[in-house]
């Protein structure tokens, strides 16, 4: 039976001194450390807020507010009936299990972009909506069902989509398939099939879309990107019939496509009828306004909207989708029963109960908490650490761009790093041209603010 705490003892673990300005904060990284060191182990009962409270000293509010900001970070669980206890993941956290790694044994430092929190994955709320799918969906469903996804799922994905990102779209329009490598084959090989010969692709950007485009006979041309996101004129005189752009967050320089060249890319693609493949790489994930809606809402007829769970949820969930324009949604749906007759129904069903009972959304804000910390501090520990190096790219997703003085290698520091036990990347991984700067592309999705103050101290450290 797991152990349940008293106020006396919880306190003594905790080493409890806060100071009367500062003790909601000092409450909550008490209560982490105690996690990570194993003073509190799995499954172990808190006491409740109102004798935490009388035995620390503090309004009851600032026990609840630990406790509810912990809860949302994975190191407790809010259980009915048995209160709050110690979250599952105690267990698997390194200090709770063993002394740390020696340095260059393991990447015990994740800062690589694109990975989110693995350890915050909403497990308990898959669980319930895989039980609730597999009793409640169809006979019908079950079978090979329609190449196009499950009719619920699809339903709430579009409805999703009309809701949070602003799109124009209809279930009937909505693909679902197994994560954005396969969504973003589906739509370049449906451009192809209408005739583009031609893909202009964002330079730097994730290269390897460029493969999956060759693949279906398309040339690949880079286009530069600034500050405002992809370059429209330059994209203009490549003659391409067909772009695929990051406009949320630019994958990797975190730019937003800016208004002026919003329009200018829907004015292009309604000149020469190419097409916009839009990638909404991180647009749940923006802290420095609300989020702007898709570009694929102001010309549905022109572009391909492609989204996935893999930073929501994780990528190990293979599922997104395509609001695809009618004039294609024949090509795509050839193309989806050429490639498998069909994805999981059943995870589909399941994450369309997620939308439906708001557990996604609940998810999706918490994470958007939990990654705005993340961010305060890693810009801190670079102002600590990395002081006369520039970061940009941070109003939204979870990575940020460090740039290193002219001639640094970046190879180099992403090896020393790596003996170090820390794993970076360098931008030069996602430039078809060499960028005229080094840089490294940091992200902060995979590691805590511990982490993060450590990794960023071993950049600063072989960058001076």
């Amino acid at each position: 039976m797991a152990m349940k705490w008293t106020t006396s003892d919880l306190v003594l673990a905790l080493q409890w001194a806060g100071h009367p300005r500062d003790r909601g904060r000092r409450l909550q990284q008490g209560l982490r450390d105690a996690v990570r060191t194993g003073r509190l182990g799995a499954g172990e009962v808190l006491p409740g807020s109102r004798d935490l409270a009388g035995a620390l000293g503090v309004a009851r509010g600032t026990v609840v507010e630990a406790y509810e900001q912990l809860v949302a970070e994975g190191y407790l669980e809010a259980r009915t009936g048995s209160g709050t206890v110690v979250g599952a993941r105690a267990d698997r956290h390194p200090m709770a299990q063993a002394p740390a790694r020696p340095v260059g044994r393991a990447h015990a430092i994740d800062l690589r972009p694109g990975i989110p929190d693995l350890g915050l994955f909403p497990a308990d709320d898959w669980a319930w909506a895989l039980g609730r799918a597999a009793r409640g969906i169809g006979r019908t469903d079950l079978g090979y069902g329609n190449d196009l996804g499950n009719p619920f799922a699809r339903e709430e994905v579009a409805a999703a989509l009309r809701r949070t990102r602003a799109a124009e779209t209809t279930p009937a329009e909505v693909v679902l398939g197994s994560g954005f490598a396969q969504c973003v084959s589906l739509a370049l090989g449906a451009v192809a099939a209408h005739g583009a010969r031609t893909l202009a692709v964002e330079d730097p950007g994730d290269r390897s879309v460029d493969e999956i485009a060759r693949s279906f006979g398309l040339r690949v041309v880079g286009i530069p990107v600034d500050e405002e996101g992809m370059n429209v004129d330059a994209l203009v005189t490549t003659g391409a019939d067909a772009a695929i752009v990051t406009p949320a967050h630019q994958a990797p320089t975190g730019a937003v496509l800016s208004a002026r060249r919003r329009t200018a890319l829907v004015a292009w693609a309604d000149r020469t009828g190419g097409w916009v493949i839009e990638d909404d790489y991180d647009s749940e994930f923006r802290y420095d306004r609300q989020p702007v809606g898709a570009l694929q809402g102001i010309a549905p007829d022109r572009i391909l909207l492609i989204g996935s769970v893999s930073k929501t949820h994780a990528p190990a969930v293979r599922l997104g989708w395509v609001a695809v324009p009618r004039a294609l949604l024949a090509a795509v749906t050839a193309g989806k029963e050429a490639a498998d007759r069909g994805s999981s129904a059943l995870d589909q069903y399941a994450f369309g109960l997620l939308l439906e009972s708001g557990r996604h959304d609940r998810h999706v804000r918490a994470m958007r908490a939990v990654y705005k910390r993340r961010r305060a501090a890693l810009v801190s520990a670079l102002t600590q650490h990395a002081p006369g190096l520039r970061l940009t790219g941070l109003a939204a997703g979870f990575h940020g761009v460090l740039h290193l003085p002219v001639g640094v290698d970046e190879e180099d520091i992403i090896g020393w790093a790596a003996e170090r036990s820390v794993s970076v990347r360098g931008l030069r991984g996602f430039s078809i041209d060499p960028p005229q700067q080094p840089a490294l592309v940091i992200g902060f999705g995979n590691a805590d603010e511990e982490r993060i103050a450590a990794g960023v101290r071993v950049v600063g450290d072989i960058t001076r």
